[in-house]
């Protein structure tokens, strides 16, 4: 069936308003934290592997960075084991790492990969252990209580923070032409396998690559101010201001943190985008208008 002359222009418009923004793009490396709606629903998930092999065919280096704590609650629940949370960070124990590890390198990882592959792309999963990619510390957590004139020490198990990334695995798949897939889990200098925030992860690895962007999807439209309206547009130091005035809260602030930390270490631009919107990816990359928050280091 043809297109009416009216849709016909309509996808013409879309084709000639994207074509700039490939010319800009093309070589660049643009990393993708995948998490939220995006990963569970199954049209979204096909959205995104269409987006992700549109962009490596057309010249754009993706690497995806995906995150997995639902997938994780449901299998220890399978399993019969109580998740618990400190400061929303899951507490995990050995045996809990075992869980975690199985799922985010393996189901999950090898989801998104299959996904990608059956798309028409060449993606390939790791972690990062794999490769020597991410080294990890464990993260010490605080807590006041009035019981104690000092801060509590809490320990949380096997939850890490980035110690250094070394991209030689990550460089190489990209010049191979594949998609790097990347499991948030580091290896500690103790020999120890770490579970790690995905967002932290992310926008680790775009510093030390100097990615042109950092791209974070969620299930919010963006940042919103306290009418509930879409910010964007924002510098580093707005932000900065954002945060004081209360604007940007609980569960934003560290997705708000990893994106500022990621441009003022030279990432170009950060976005925090509606993962619920389909092909969310491709509008903020090839629309002048987005789907989401951006933010430059000024």
């Amino acid at each position: 069936m043809s297109l009416t002359p009216e849709a016909a222009a309509q996808v013409a418009g879309v084709l000639s308003q994207a074509l700039p923004y490939i010319q800009r793009f093309r070589g660049k490396t643009i990393v993708v934290k995948y998490g939220g709606n995006a990963m569970v629903d199954e049209e979204l998930k096909r959205g995104f592997a269409r987006d992700m092999v549109l962009m490596k065919l057309v010249g754009i280096n993706p690497v995806v960075v995906h995150g997995g704590g639902p997938q994780i609650g449901n299998l220890l629940d399978r399993l019969g084991k109580e998740s618990e949370f400190v400061q929303g960070m899951r507490v995990t124990d050995s045996d809990t790492m075992d869980v975690v590890e199985m799922v985010l390198g393996g189901l999950v990882n090898k989801e998104i990969v299959n996904m990608i592959n059956r798309n028409g792309g060449r993606a390939v999963g790791l972690t990062g252990k794999d490769g020597d990619l991410i080294h990890a510390r464990k993260l010490k957590v605080t807590r006041k209580s009035p019981e104690y004139e000092v801060p509590e020490i809490i320990d949380i198990g096997h939850v890490g923070e980035v110690e250094s990334i070394a991209t030689n695995v990550v460089d190489m798949l990209i010049q191979g032409d594949f998609i790097p897939v990347i499991a948030p889990i580091g290896i500690g200098s103790d020999g120890h396998s770490y579970n790690i925030n995905a967002d932290l992860v992310a926008g680790k690895i775009a510093e030390v690559m100097r990615a042109e962007k950092l791209i974070l999807l969620t299930n919010t439209p963006g940042l919103l101010d306290k009418e509930g309206n879409l910010l964007t547009g924002l510098t580093s130091d707005r932000v900065d201001g954002l945060v004081a005035d209360g604007t940007i809260h609980g569960g934003m602030l560290p997705k708000i943190g990893c994106a500022l930390d990621a441009v003022k270490a030279g990432v170009r631009t950060a976005h925090i985008i509606d993962g619920r919107v389909p092909n969310a990816v491709l509008l903020e990359l090839f629309t002048d208008e987005g789907v989401g928050t951006l933010i430059r280091s000024r």
